[in-house]
């Protein structure tokens, strides 16, 4: 078969630059980064990202948008991941290189929506490390400091402008920075660390359900559905959903460590589906505890409209005496609820546990995002110094540090809901773009070896694209017009600098060594 030496003409520019498996797989082992992480340590990543954010950190965000119906967000959001997480652990397995759903587009519909999944993926995992950020700013400085020292932080040095007389969360920066760190020095020892942190994690919310579900009361469930099912500009149950969702990205995180991974055919499912079983379980008993016990009902304002998470007008509400104990007002919801319930201590030490525990996130949030990076410098559409790798801690440091600074600017000044609202656009599409992928693949390459075959794959694919469409546009619509100005100016630099520079388009591996440019199974 005759090679390309020079990029073909016409539209194959663009459309036909589609890298096949069996290239990417090549080109992976060219240049590949230290497999050392196992199923147990992948389960432990996916948990790590999974158990933190949604039920630490978005609880409140998701009852001023659903209520107690938010109980009922937890299914939904999880009902899409867990039909998208079989569509990943199919193509994870059968491609185990870095690039998450990055990759798997190139190798299936090509170059040009790879570059808009990709630069999808650094949205979803910067903005989203950026939120926990934030939250772990919350119970940082309300168990750690305030309940314990008795120090309390001045809102200018603990909230970004979004809140009346915040400057900048200075807590928030100082842990993306230091996790950052954490990164570069390398994959396994971040990996140990995270066990541990998720240990803690799995203990403290243990505790919470076992405390709290003795002590709800039917009353606060009423009114359930005080928002509905299907709200307005992100309110409702399938809204809250839409918000929380991003809670659950864990296993696109394991996907992406997938070449950094013993025996992947074997191990990346393991860690997918055990990850997303394991914390779905959470998520439903910790937030029946939550609204059993204290009631989650959203503030309303005079015109009867719920006020806005991360609003001003939210925040001024909660100011108000009779306000200030709701479940929708805390900055940190779980602590907040075991003191509202006569455990004051152990609240403490579910404040000190999520100090502890979600650095975990941010971790496996910036760990996904740098390993993007990694891979699409590797493809040559962003500039090779992204894709080194250190000589002795064995990670892309560059591009890690590149990261972490964007991460604490944006944690530095944006609230916890919006930038969660932010990160599901882009996560949903790349979510989205991976069930399509799956279907083409079982089209166009169906003897080729699966060790792990999605079941009813032409039900569960189709499941995954109309889920994801649905909670798109089920968030608000400021964070809806996000992706399409981000994607926007995404293809701007695609066509400025990676469309002359990809090494697919070049007709040349990476390396300079020449590969083939003909899609999978055209031959």
């Amino acid at each position: 078969m005759n090679r390309p030496s020079q990029p073909p003409g016409g539209t194959e520019l663009i459309f036909g630059r589609v890298k096949s498996l069996d290239a990417i797989l090549a080109t992976a082992e060219k240049k590949s980064l230290h497999r050392s992480l196992g199923a147990f340590q992948l389960t432990m990543l996916g948990i790590g990202c999974v158990i933190g954010t949604g039920i630490f950190v978005l609880t409140s965000a998701a009852a001023q948008k659903a209520g107690p119906g938010m109980i009922l967000s937890f299914v939904v959001a999880g009902a899409v991941c867990v039909v998208a997480a079989l569509c990943y652990a199919e193509i994870a397995a059968m491609a185990p290189v870095a690039g998450s759903a990055y990759t798997y587009t190139y190798s299936v519909m090509g170059e040009l929506l790879a570059w808009t999944v990709g630069w999808a993926l650094i949205l979803e995992y910067a903005v989203a490390a950026s939120a926990v950020s934030v939250g772990w700013s919350g119970y940082f400085a309300g168990s750690i400091l305030h309940e314990t020292f008795g120090i309390t932080l001045p809102t200018w040095l603990s909230h970004g402008p979004y809140m009346p007389g915040g400057f900048i969360n200075l807590p928030a920066v100082v842990i993306s920075l230091l996790i950052t760190w954490l990164l570069m020095i390398g994959t396994t020892e971040s990996a140990r660390v995270n066990a541990v942190l998720v240990t803690i994690k799995v203990v403290a919310l243990t505790a919470f359900v076992a405390l709290t579900l003795p002590k709800t009361h039917g009353a606060n469930f009423e009114p359930f559905l005080p928002t509905g099912i299907l709200g307005s500009n992100g309110l409702g149950v399938v809204g809250a959903a839409a918000t929380i969702f991003f809670a659950y990205v864990g296993f696109d995180a394991v996907s992406t460590a997938a070449e950094e991974t013993k025996d992947p055919q074997r191990n990346v499912p393991i860690g997918l589906i055990a990850s997303l079983g394991i914390c779905t379980v959470f998520y439903m008993l910790v937030a029946a505890g939550a609204i059993g016990t204290i009631g989650g009902q959203p503030l309303f304002g005079a015109d009867g409209v719920p006020f806005t998470t991360g609003s001003a007008e939210l925040a001024r509400a909660c100011l108000i005496p009779a306000n200030a104990q709701a479940l929708v007002c805390s900055n940190e919801a779980l602590a907040h609820v075991l003191r509202q319930v006569g455990y004051a201590n152990v609240g403490n030490w579910m404040g000190y546990a999520a100090g502890l525990a979600l650095p975990s996130v941010i971790l496996i949030l910036m760990f996904g995002q740098t390993r993007i990076f990694f891979v699409m410098s590797r493809d040559g559409l962003l500039p090779e110094v992204l894709s080194r790798v250190h000589p002795k801690w064995k990670t892309p440091h560059i591009v890690t540090a590149i990261t972490g600074v964007f991460v604490a600017f944006a944690a530095a000044f944006l609230p916890v809901g919006q930038l969660a609202d932010i990160a599901n656009a882009g996560t949903l599409y790349a979510f989205m773009m991976v069930a399509i992928a799956l279907l083409i693949l079982r089209k166009r390459e169906p003897n080729r070896h699966r060790p792990f075959r999605t079941p009813a794959a032409w039900i569960v694919a189709p499941l995954t694209i109309v889920g994801c469409i649905g909670l798109y546009f089920s968030l608000p619509y400021e964070a809806m017009a996000v992706l399409p100005i981000w994607g926007a100016v995404g293809l701007v630099i695609y066509f400025l600098y990676g469309y002359r520079k990809s090494y697919l388009g070049r007709g040349m591996a990476d390396g300079g060594e020449p590969i083939d440019m003909a899609p999978p199974g055209s031959h």
